[in-house]
């Protein structure tokens, strides 16, 4: 019986990663809205931010406490990772951290208020790939995992930050 848990939760995984493609093309499909990132590499517009009164994301992510818990472990698992760690080590990691919070807060419908470089800007120069990003996806996820957030919930803010894609991705 203990392999059952083992194999949803590994199909769970690879259903996350075989859709974050698809997330990502529809959300190209969608406008984006002007918003902005500051780090050389962490950055992005929102997909489509949540409305003021909406924040139903945010409150299920745990509000400002469990966004910064969740990007002090994104972070610290970003720097751990040998597929992204080259692109984090050299920043600011507390600057890097308290950006990445102020985006999600605010990409998730909570009062945060997000200034900084826009992310064409900020990831111009720096050779990113589909591979680079998507095992910037894949860290995320496992950074949610740990953190004991529902895939349900998961799922909602991987779809609201896929529109990045089009502006981090610069590279063949």
């Amino acid at each position: 019986m203990s392999h059952v848990p083992r194999f949803f939760a590994t199909l769970h995984r690879q259903l996350r990663i075989a859709l974050l493609p698809a997330l990502s093309l529809v959300a190209m499909q969608a406008p984006v809205h002007a918003q902005t990132m500051p780090s050389a590499v962490a950055q992005a517009p929102a997909a489509s931010p949540a409305s003021s009164t909406d924040d139903t994301l945010y409150q299920a992510l745990g509000g400002t406490a469990g966004i910064q818990k969740l990007m002090e472990a994104f972070v610290r698992d970003l720097v751990a990772d040998p597929r992204t760690s080259p692109f984090f080590k050299p920043l600011d990691l507390d600057h890097l951290r308290a950006q990445l919070s102020d985006q999600v807060c605010q990409v998730s419908g909570g009062p945060c208020l997000y200034q900084g470089t826009p992310m064409k800007k900020a990831h111009a120069g720096v050779d990113i790939t589909r591979r680079d990003f998507n095992a910037l996806v894949e860290v995320l996820q496992h950074s949610m995992d740990e953190a004991q957030i529902p895939f349900r919930t998961q799922n909602a803010l991987l779809a609201r930050l896929a529109p990045m894609h089009r502006d981090i991705v610069n590279a063949p």
